[in-house]
């Protein structure tokens, strides 16, 4: 495998495989994202979880499934943590990911603070609220989303798969004290909050097949 560094000479990167190591302490809110085989959490198959403490540190975690020699979603110590209440997962369009970690894993990860739905209350002045859209914009940082769509599911990940998917959590603690701060000049906080707390069972409705048609919608 090449070296990471080459791609992100400020970070650190760990590659677990299986699991997360006993011990590892995160804090306590911890930056969570995923990388699946597709966008349904129903049908397709979770294959790495990145987590940050906010630290420049980024900790990726390989499933591997049984058939390629691998423990599956037998991942005590991962599921522990992102299930902890005590501890806050912070996530980009948590949506999915709290759908896919539910469906794959089992485990509800909760609590938890979404960006892309504080973006959304705070910066109607735009459509842009992806992540990189919003790292650049806010931030000042430019991360690359070129391997978005790459071959997650294969044995041995290349360094600039690993690179893109801790920029998906190094920069989620920032950029959420800049978007809290405006939720709450906005006095759009508790709004948040409360958009925060129904996350799981909207989720729990988009795997039960009401994403389409949404319970909400007039149409129907």
């Amino acid at each position: 495998m090449a070296d990471i560094t080459q791609f992100m000479p400020n970070a650190t990167i760990h590659l677990h495989r299986h699991d997360l190591p006993p011990g590892l302490d995160l804090g306590a809110v911890i930056a969570v994202d995923t990388e699946t085989m597709g966008l349904d959490p129903r049908r397709d198959r979770l294959c790495l979880i990145q987590l940050s403490a906010g630290d420049g540190q980024a900790h990726l975690v390989q499933l591997i499934p049984p058939s390629l020699g691998g423990h599956g979603y037998d991942c005590p110590n991962l599921k522990a943590l992102l299930a902890d209440p005590a501890r806050v997962k912070l996530m980009h369009f948590a949506r999915f990911d709290v759908a896919m970690l539910f469906h794959a894993l089992g485990i509800r990860a909760t609590p938890v603070k979404c960006t892309k739905i504080a973006a959304k209350l705070v910066r109607t002045f735009t459509d842009r609220h992806g992540l990189r859209d919003l790292c650049k914009e806010i931030l000042g940082v430019d991360i690359s989303k070129q391997q978005q769509t790459s071959d997650w599911g294969a044995p041995e990940l290349s360094a600039e798969q690993l690179a893109y998917a801790a920029s998906d959590v190094l920069h989620l603690h920032a950029l959420w004290a800049r978007l809290e701060a405006l939720l709450i000049r906005e006095n759009r906080l508790a709004l948040a909050q409360a958009c925060f707390d129904f996350l799981p069972a909207r989720c729990e409705l988009d795997l039960l097949g009401y994403d389409e048609p949404d319970i909400y919608a007039h149409r129907g």
